[in-house]
């Protein structure tokens, strides 16, 4: 059996979708698990989508996420080029070849008669065919390209019988060929169609296994009917499940739906992004969820490739972020946060490696750092209506009392410390016969002038120290007394 060569080919139309991801993604572990190669292709002939920096978005992409190509435009390789426009005269080569075996035409119809046999096609609800120019002789093309017509390849499909192939995932796929229409392969303009670049590209560069969206089972047939043309192999197609926003909407990269350099750019990790990614549309037969980059090597298996649709679900991928950001060990955390601290939070006089150690259990996203400790570097204006709090059992009056206690009792401590600092509060709300929430919330708003922070009061004192602890708690009570 030959080596399993893969390729992810993806269009420099903008940033990687999620969607495309998963399919590069499946696409190296089928190549990794058996020891083959991952092959990247730049897939540019659609000229008018292009987007300047998206070969680089594509580049970037795949090295933060470790996806290594062993071929492709910037290692090089046997098979090159691997950017499609560079290979223009491979397809004219092939296309020749192609409308010689009979297997595709020559169409000289301007856009506007392509468009008059569309619509009648569609009226008579049957696929387009150009039956004028399927018709023409060799002399009448030859005529007509010594005039300087314009004119584009076709595929030639069959009138009659079916095509089929053998999916991976969904079976046996029979198509009618009277159902093909007959798409182009070669444009005017001279760029091939994805239809026909691919399969020519698939064929030289030895592609093994082919792995796409299911939205492409029906048209797959059409590409079957090119390589029997041709007398080539057909490759294994792996046909994965689409990736749904919804029970309805298909993610959509046309749509603006979000690509992973947004969640990247949000403070995703891209080892959550893509651990999640592998879970939509494959299951590894157990319970697990969490799998490092080798690790879905070894359990990847087409068995676990489901048919239906996986919904894309941003709460889970949150969830799971956050579980890659606190399993991460504290080094690496303090150096991804320090780049979300702002500015004067990073020159305020507080320990950094402390605040660190607060946010790293308590971060699930890390574009989320900054609103949650913006009171560090400066203590907000805030309503004295939030000390009033149902859960706590607090109110104004009650915060009043709980705080002018506290400050004598937090003034009087020899040592500052966290623990130190909890003690005397529980203590102090037994001396108060209250309960410890109606103690340590009011304390806690006074240290930050929030209703969440990313510690209790004892955490927040130690981080800001004795002194400005108390003068934080000496505003609490004179925005209360005044209340």
């Amino acid at each position: 059996m030959a080596a399993v060569r893969t390729r992810y080919a993806p269009s420099p139309t903008g940033y990687m979708h999620l969607g495309n991801l998963r399919t590069g993604l499946y696409a190296y572990l089928t190549a990794k698990k058996d020891g083959g190669q991952f092959i990247l292709r730049i897939e540019d002939t659609d000229q008018g989508r292009l987007q300047e920096g998206a070969v680089q978005a594509i580049y970037d992409t795949l090295g933060r996420v470790g996806l290594r190509h062993d071929e492709g435009p910037d290692v090089g390789g046997p098979y090159g080029p691997y950017v499609q426009s560079e290979r223009l005269e491979i397809y004219h080569r092939y296309a020749e070849e192609l409308i010689e075996r009979g297997g595709a035409y020559r169409c000289f119809c301007t856009p506007e008669e392509t468009e008059a046999q569309r619509a009648a096609a569609r009226l008579h609800k049957r696929p387009f065919k150009d039956e004028r120019c399927r018709a023409l002789t060799p002399d009448d093309v030859a005529q007509r390209l010594a005039s300087g017509m314009p004119s584009v390849v076709r595929q030639r499909t069959p009138l009659t019988g079916t095509t089929s192939y053998d999916d991976v995932v969904f079976g046996h796929i029979a198509v009618d060929n009277a159902e093909l229409d007959d798409s182009v392969l070669l444009k005017s303009d001279g760029f091939p169609t994805y239809n026909f670049a691919n399969v020519v590209d698939d064929h030289l560069m030895r592609i093994t296994h082919v792995m796409r969206g299911a939205e492409y089972l029906s048209s797959t047939p059409k590409y079957v009917l090119i390589y029997e043309a041709f007398g080539w192999d057909v490759p294994v197609h792996v046909h994965l499940p689409v990736i749904n926003k919804s029970a309805t909407e298909k993610l959509s990269k046309r749509h603006g739906d979000a690509s992973f350099e947004d969640y990247y750019s949000k403070g995703y990790l891209p080892e959550a992004i893509l651990n999640y990614v592998a879970l939509l549309g494959w299951a590894p037969g157990n319970d697990e969820e969490f799998f490092t980059l080798e690790e879905l090597v070894g359990n990847f298996s087409f068995a676990g490739l489901s048919k239906s649709p996986s919904i894309f679900d941003p709460v889970k991928l949150r969830w799971m972020n956050g579980e890659y950001i606190r399993r991460l060990p504290f080094e690496e955390f303090h150096r991804l946060a320090l780049r979300w601290y702002p500015e004067n939070v990073r020159e305020c006089p507080v320990d950094l490696l402390a605040l660190s150690r607060l946010m790293h259990t308590r971060t699930a996203v890390l574009s989320e750092i900054p609103e949650q400790i913006d009171f560090v570097a400066a203590l907000p204006d805030y309503d004295p209506a939030l000390y009033t709090h149902k859960k706590m059992k607090t109110d104004t009056a009650i915060a009043l009392r709980s705080l002018e206690a506290a400050r004598g009792t937090l003034g009087s401590l020899t040592s500052f410390g966290h623990e130190e600092v909890h003690a005397a509060l529980e203590a102090l709300a037994a001396e108060l016969g209250v309960k410890n929430g109606q103690v340590m919330y009011p304390v806690r708003v006074a240290l930050s002038g929030k209703e969440f922070t990313p510690g209790g009061a004892s955490e927040l004192s130690e981080l800001f120290g004795r002194d400005e602890a108390l003068r934080r708690i000496d505003v609490g009570i004179e925005k209360l007394s005044g209340a």
